[in-house]
């Protein structure tokens, strides 16, 4: 069955409700283990087929926001899901109150039973309604970025189909794309800033209805951060402050006289060489096929996933009007099919997030297996040492892609990490002060966002945007609207994948591909910190391990003559 064949059926909630409640009772009155594993199973099969269904709506709503189907659906799980979460709940209750727990320890993960635990924590039905506040807004702000029509040079264009144009060898043509982007931010600057309050407000109004001291402890417990807490990552915050931010500025050094410029503008950030970026030597169908051939040869268990993606065609790549930005992996139960999402735009993104989804993806092919959706995925530190990690272990496939451009793809990909990482901590760190402080107006903010950015990103010159010397950036990062506190994940992974790459890159580990495998095999059955573990890598929280890492990555860049790329 394809994609398109799959079928769509809005679960009927009353229904739901009746037949879970009755399960769920009869788990709590079950006289033996035998028994309440069975309603156990039962149960999980209805949950199954409810995420099934919110996410199909979710991926063809995201493929075509103008599709009115599936807009009036959204409406639908935006004031349903909080509803289903309410049954999920007493579920969770009564599996972590079973007489027969310890026979259920044995069926399911210990990671269910600490998401379950959390679970209990971060949900209430007196919040349903501002459960369901916060779902309406953070689809405003989908419409609101889907619906982005920017007049350049005689053409219409989205956000995305905007990107290449920041990456042109024309400095004017950089100049003017970037400002017609921003433009469009300033132009709606009210309605961001009118969105965004209202989160943030929501958002403490929920903390604080469950108990907690603010939004913060409330998402730590809401991202099942098992390992580590806030003054964790405020350690670790300044380390990148102390090891990457420096080597960063020396890439944007050697990247500024590459380019012949005497200053590194904003708009000149998205161009690396004079000649131009590396980028695909093909269309995407060129792309795709050049992708089923890499994962053939890279292993049979890659082979197996990729082959499987195609033939049921799970992927919608290619950037299109009304299409959501972005790009992301998600995971249907019911059909055990992981599906990837993107925005191909013809630059060397195009391999990146291909590359990356696709580790999201082969992780979760791989932990079909488990018993439960709830932890077929890992937390998301955890989900992003696969997604980029696999953007590593490809490397030796990346001249079918970009052909004599490959060294410099391989340069740029690289010091993208390093550049990366200052950034992402700034937008973890601005939303530890945006919701340590609720009551920042939107000024307020914008002003936090550009002390934070002159901290962790000195090189950005935003002298010739008022609106982005205002502070204003933030608005273009959805994480921030629509996955509160889903970022300082992508830096942690990315320390691991680091190391990943300096053992398949610098050391020839012939391990290293076993150990990935492995995590990829446990999906979401460990915690962040056991994961990491078993890949056989040091934790990024572990003093020296930052250091190393980026050391390694350093010592290899500056080794390259990057002006002859």
């Amino acid at each position: 069955m394809k994609f398109s064949e799959y079928s769509y059926i809005r679960p009927n909630y009353e229904d739901v409700k009746t037949t879970s409640t009755q399960l769920i009772s009869a788990l709590q009155s079950a006289a033996s283990a035998p028994e309440a594993l069975q309603h156990l199973k039962d149960i999980i099969a209805i949950f199954a087929e409810v995420e099934t269904q919110s996410t199909l709506c979710s991926i063809r709503h995201s493929v075509d926001m103008e599709d009115s189907f599936y807009d009036q659906e959204t409406d639908f799980w935006n004031e349903y899901s909080p509803l289903f979460g309410e049954l999920k709940t007493n579920y969770y209750q009564a599996v972590l109150d079973s007489p027969f727990r310890t026979a259920l320890e044995e069926a399911l993960p210990q990671t269910f039973f600490l998401q379950a635990e959390n679970q209990l924590k971060t949900f209430s039905p007196d919040a349903i309604s501002l459960f369901q506040e916060e779902n309406s807004l953070v689809d405003q702000y989908s419409k609101l970025i889907a619906g982005a029509q920017i007049d350049f040079q005689g053409e219409t264009y989205n956000l995305s189909q905007m990107i290449p144009f920041n990456q042109s060898t024309d400095r004017s043509v950089r100049q003017a794309a970037s400002a017609k982007t921003s433009q469009f931010y300033e132009d709606n600057e009210a309605a961001f800033d009118k969105i965004y309050d209202d989160l943030v407000k929501v958002r403490t109004k929920i903390a604080h209805q469950l108990g907690f001291k603010d939004y913060v402890e409330y998402a730590y417990h809401m991202m099942n951060r098992f390992d580590y807490n806030r003054d964790m990552v405020k350690s670790y915050r300044q380390e990148i402050l102390h090891h990457v931010v420096p080597v960063v500025q020396e890439l944007r050094k050697r990247q500024t006289e590459r380019l012949g410029l005497k200053e590194l503008k904003y708009y000149d950030l998205g161009i690396e060489f004079l000649d131009g970026n590396a980028t695909p030597q093909g269309d995407p169908e060129f792309i795709l096929h050049e992708a089923q051939k890499m994962y053939q040869e890279l292993s049979p268990e890659t082979a197996e996933y990729f082959n499987f993606m195609v033939q049921h065609e799970l992927l919608d790549l290619v950037t299109k009007p009304g299409k959501r930005s972005g790009g992301y992996c998600t995971y249907l139960p019911d059909f055990k099919s992981p599906f990837i999402f993107s925005n191909f735009n013809g630059t060397s993104g195009d391999i990146d997030v291909l590359t990356h989804e696709a580790g999201h993806a082969f992780q979760v092919f791989r932990s079909r297996w488990v018993p439960t959706p709830d932890v077929v995925w890992p937390t998301y530190e955890t989900c992003e040492i696969h997604s980029m990690s696999m953007e590593f272990l490809t490397w030796p496939w990346m001249d079918r892609f970009f052909g004599h451009q490959v060294d410099k793809y391989k340069y740029s990909h690289l010091a993208g990490t390093l550049l990366f990482l200052p950034y992402g901590v700034l937008v973890d760190h601005f939303q530890h002060e945006v919701y340590e402080h609720p009551e920042m107006t939107p000024a307020e903010r914008k002003a936090t966002w550009k002390r934070l950015q002159d901290l962790y990103l000195p090189d950005r010159d935003y002298s010739d945007s008022d609106f982005l010397s205002r502070g204003g950036f933030w608005f273009r990062q959805s994480h921030i609207f629509s996955s509160p506190f889903y970022y300082i994940d992508y830096t942690l992974a990315q320390v691991c994948a680091l190391q990943f790459w300096k053992r398949t890159q610098v050391e020839a580990d012939p391990t290293a591909w076993e150990d990935y495998i492995r995590i990829c095999d446990l999906g979401g059955t460990k915690t962040f910190l056991q994961v990491v573990e078993a890949a056989n890598l040091q934790s990024p929280f572990k003093e020296g391990a930052l250091e190393s890492t980026i050391q390694s990555a350093a010592d290899y860049l500056f080794a390259v003559d990057d002006k002859a790329l």
